[in-house]
């Protein structure tokens, strides 16, 4: 009898009781996610880079971060594969097991606020924090020797009010969709599956992508108004995408070959601020338009951006590749509204997600310059952080994490 089969016959029997119970019953989702075709319109699962980096940019995002809280390295390995079975499920608009079937004495495989709904462009993307390779000087798995010297923790930056509650973690999962239900739905699936293994840490929803990965959609806006990721680059373009997104072998790592890393922060925006600031102010502070988000000394959005022309502190001059010896960022980021704070005063902004060949060379000399100098600094601070290495994608057959734990 096959692994498979034994958790199937075991499954149905009710034999397993609690968090065993939820494994067995998610594992006969192994046979069901392999077996089953994707749902027309879903975004591919399986491949050489994890979906959700280069794919097209959904409207909807839940990012959670989750702290390992076991230092079982199999129990470990064996959630991240059930975890595969069930993004191959989800992705493709598939409950992950039954959910509302079943034996009634038992809670069901899938939690079901997702069932009739289509698979909305479901992305999955996970990856590994600096803390899963050592913590506390504990090599808890096995796996401080395989660190990349990429993941390396992000510096002070001037200006952080990083709140350790939302920062950090040893794993995560990015879920984009275009439908908040079914992204919020994988998280809690996720989650429920690792129960005993993982606990989240930290957790934010997003709207209004801030950033697009295709040139032909119109560039989105963020929540001061103005068009943000005009210069983004493109999911198609292979030979950016390879130069500044994907980690290579020649890097070093090679169990990190058509991977990427991320950087996440949580940027509060002082809108009551921003929004009593002049037009002129505003535009000062970007260096382009509101309106057609032409830049300074340019009549279109897209046209070449005339560096000089532009205020020396605004936000375009300083991040623009040209300022920086060409360096770039596939950023994905998204729009939050977390309420309003003590004083009546919105917790809304931007949630920066941002993915580069080597943080070091990347995000941490763009901050560097920026958190220096730039006159958006006195409208936004930022709260929350984190950085984790996304391995290639998964192979069928395989799982989330295959390289790093072989």
């Amino acid at each position: 009898m096959t692994e498979v089969s034994r958790r199937r016959l075991f499954a149905y029997s009710g034999v397993s009781l609690a968090a065993g119970a939820a494994a067995g019953a998610g594992l006969v989702s192994v046979a069901q996610a392999v077996e089953q075709p994707a749902d027309d319109g879903a975004v591919p699962f399986f491949g050489a880079h994890q979906s959700g980096i280069a794919t097209p940019v959904q409207d909807r995002l839940h990012f959670a971060a989750f702290d390992v809280v076991t230092d079982d390295r199999d129990r470990l390995i064996r959630m991240l594969k059930e975890w595969t079975a069930a993004g191959a499920a989800l992705t493709g608009g598939r409950p992950y097991g039954s959910a509302a079937g079943g034996l009634p004495e038992s809670p069901p495989d899938d939690t079901g606020e997702a069932l009739g709904l289509p698979p909305a462009r479901l992305t999955l993307t996970v990856g590994f924090g600096p803390t899963l390779f050592e913590k506390d000087g504990k090599d808890r798995f096995g796996l401080k020797a395989r660190r990349p010297a990429a993941l390396a923790d992000l510096p002070h930056f001037p200006g952080d009010a990083l709140d350790p509650d939302r920062s950090g973690g040893d794993i995560c999962v990015q879920a984009c969709a275009d439908d908040p239900q079914v992204a919020v739905h994988a998280i809690r699936n996720l989650a429920r599956i690792g129960f005993g293994v993982v606990a989240v840490r930290w957790s934010q929803l997003g709207f209004g992508k801030t950033s697009s990965t295709t040139p032909d959609q119109q560039t989105p806006r963020n929540m001061f108004g103005f068009k943000d990721g005009t210069r983004n680059i493109s999911g198609d373009d292979d030979k950016a995408l390879d130069q500044h997104v994907w980690a290579s072998a020649k890097d070093g790592v090679p169990w990190m070959a058509g991977g990427s890393y991320v950087v996440v922060r949580r940027i509060r925006m002082h809108i009551e601020t921003w929004d009593r600031t002049s037009l002129k102010e505003q535009q000062d502070t970007f260096g382009r338009t509101k309106g057609e988000g032409n830049p300074y000394g340019a009549e279109h959005e897209h046209d070449p951006v005339p560096l000089a022309k532009l205020p020396a502190d605004s936000h375009v001059r300083l991040a623009h590749p040209d300022s920086n010896g060409g360096v770039r960022i596939l950023r994905r980021g998204y729009s939050f509204t977390d309420g309003s704070d003590g004083l009546g005063r919105l917790d809304a902004g931007l949630f920066f997600i941002a993915y580069q060949r080597d943080p070091r060379k990347q995000f941490v000399a763009l901050q560097n310059r920026l958190a220096g100098n730039d006159h958006m600094n006195q409208y936004v601070q930022h709260v929350g952080s984190g950085v984790f290495a996304c391995p290639p994608g998964p192979r069928k057959g395989g799982y989330w994490g295959e390289t790093l734990f072989a």
